[in-house]
């Protein structure tokens, strides 16, 4: 499987070609895979080929690489990783499996993307971090798929509260929630037991909700008070009912390091909810609402104008001047959910050929993790009031 390509001489392989491997086929695995397959019709990136899809099912994956546009599959990742031809390992499997990857790839010397959360496990993702600290040192690059930064609404949100528009932030209250659980006779599936989800909605979907809490506003949680609960606790199975052993929905309050307060509601039971991301960040100055269902759309209060002037306005945001999105079409022609993945992919290989840092970093991902982490403790422990340790 080994191919005769050169091994490139420096970290940012000069005029190198970049081979990629994508390791996993389904839900993400199909996301990411449009992606590399699109980004460079659209943005200024380097030279790449989609050289190896790899997947458990050989008949499956095989469909699938050639489905997605990859030269060829393979079912074991340990043999790709190890070929010269492959410079960047896009990891797009279940959780359980991202530590063992992830560690491999950045040790054999591959620019490592996983998807989030980082692992499932927080003792998985510190070890995840550690060794891309020490990757980081050879000039190997690593970086965790949490997309919805590279919404062009919320990259907006994010240069308005940095220049200050919305003036002191005080609370911010962020809900993700879906339906595709409400269902009481959903089938049992890898996302419903702990041993290999890790956790249900909180690391699910709470993820990208913290993260977008840290994101936005440049800061750091200090405490939580959380709680999770399970609607449904069997589900059918392929051999019987099944014990569903993670949560079907959570609720946190977390204190923010400077001061400010926010209140995350994650459901995978919300009837009717198909993938709503809401946010509202409030400040003094001004507020923001966003909603991935309405995902071109910012909602902008600017409270510094007159009483008599002021009003929540829209900003569709498909204007050249806003984050993204002068790659893609002419002013008000929409952009969808799979078009983040492609701004996703694009920053990843211009922090590989400039040898830039990525962000979302793995230690931004132990950080949302961490508070993962003390939601979990503090749910187990009556809603108690919970440090995160940092």
């Amino acid at each position: 499987m080994t191919s005769s390509a050169p091994t490139p001489t420096n970290p940012h392989h000069g005029n190198t070609t970049l081979g990629v491997a994508a390791i996993g086929y389904a839900f993400m695995g199909k996301a990411h895979s449009n992606a590399w397959r699109n980004v460079a019709s659209f943005f200024d990136v380097p030279a790449f080929e989609q050289k190896v899809l790899v997947g458990r099912d050989p008949e499956q994956v095989a469909e699938a690489a050639a489905r997605y546009g990859w030269a060829e599959y393979a079912t074991d990742w340990r043999a790709v990783i190890a070929r010269d031809d492959i410079h960047i390992v896009d990891i797009c499997a279940p959780g359980w499996m991202h530590a063992e990857i992830a560690i491999a790839a950045l040790e054999a010397g591959k620019h490592v993307l996983v998807e989030k959360p980082l692992a499932n496990t927080l003792a998985e993702a510190e070890a995840m971090t550690e060794a891309a600290r020490a990757a980081r040192a050879r000039g190997i690059q690593s970086m965790i798929g949490f997309n919805y930064r590279r919404v062009p609404a919320l990259a907006l949100a994010r240069e308005l509260i940095t220049e200050g528009r919305l003036g002191t932030i005080r609370h911010v209250r962020a809900a993700y929630l879906q339906d595709w659980l409400s269902d009481a006779e959903s089938p049992m599936t890898w996302r419903l037991r702990k041993e290999t989800a890790g956790s249900g909605a909180l690391g699910d979907i709470a993820s990208h909700a913290i993260d977008q809490v840290l994101y936005l506003l440049g800061d750091t949680v200090t405490d939580v008070s959380g709680r999770l609960h399970t609607f449904v606790t069997e589900r059918p199975g392929a051999d019987g009912t099944e014990q569903v052993t993670v949560d079907d929905a959570a609720w946190a309050t977390l204190t923010l390091a400077s001061g400010a307060v926010a209140s995350v509601e994650v459901s995978r039971m919300a009837t009717g909810q198909k993938n709503s991301l809401q946010l509202e960040i409030y400040g003094d100055k001004g507020s923001l609402l966003f909603d991935l269902e309405n995902l071109n759309e910012l909602g902008f209060l600017d409270a510094t104008l007159p009483v008599r002037e002021q009003g929540f306005r829209r900003i569709l945001v498909n204007e050249p001047e806003h984050p993204y999105a002068g790659a893609w079409w002419p002013q008000g022609h929409i952009i969808g959910w799979e078009h983040t993945f492609t701004h996703q992919i694009r920053d990843f290989l211009t922090a590989i050929t400039t040898g830039t840092a990525p962000s979302p970093s793995f230690e931004e991902g132990l950080a949302v993790q961490k508070v993962l982490a003390a939601v979990e403790e503090s749910a187990n422990n009556k809603s108690t009031l919970t440090v995160v340790n940092y």
